[in-house]
């Protein structure tokens, strides 16, 4: 049986940018991504504990060191600049290995920095 986890997590960090003239996605700093375990184009959802918005898109890679999370097309009218968000990946897995899986969980401080 394969199910779905939590396998990356991005705890509380600051929408830096937003680009409504984009065809999508979140751009997040390449720093981030490494600490998290995501790569370019891995789908996620986005988390606003500004409004409660919650979305799906997928991640563009941003500048290392620059702390940039920056909403990009249709996305930036749900979740603004300003709004703490949590950024989510999942995995599926057999549900053995489910259970042993220990998911990629980051706390980024003032800045959006590690």
């Amino acid at each position: 049986m394969q199910i779905e986890v939590l396998k990356s997590k991005i705890h509380h960090v600051k929408i830096t940018e937003a680009n409504l003239n984009y065809i999508g996605s979140i751009t997040i700093d390449e720093d981030l991504m490494d600490a998290a375990n995501l790569i370019e184009n891995e789908k996620v959802q986005v988390l606003s504990m500004d409004n409660g918005a919650r979305l799906e898109t997928y991640v563009i890679r941003g500048t290392r060191g620059s702390g940039m999370i920056c909403m990009n097309g249709p996305a930036a009218h749900k979740i603004a600049v300003g709004h703490t968000v949590i950024v989510i990946s999942y995995a599926h897995m057999d549900f053995e290995e489910a259970k042993k899986y220990q998911p990629s969980v980051i706390f980024p401080k003032a800045g959006n920095k590690l």
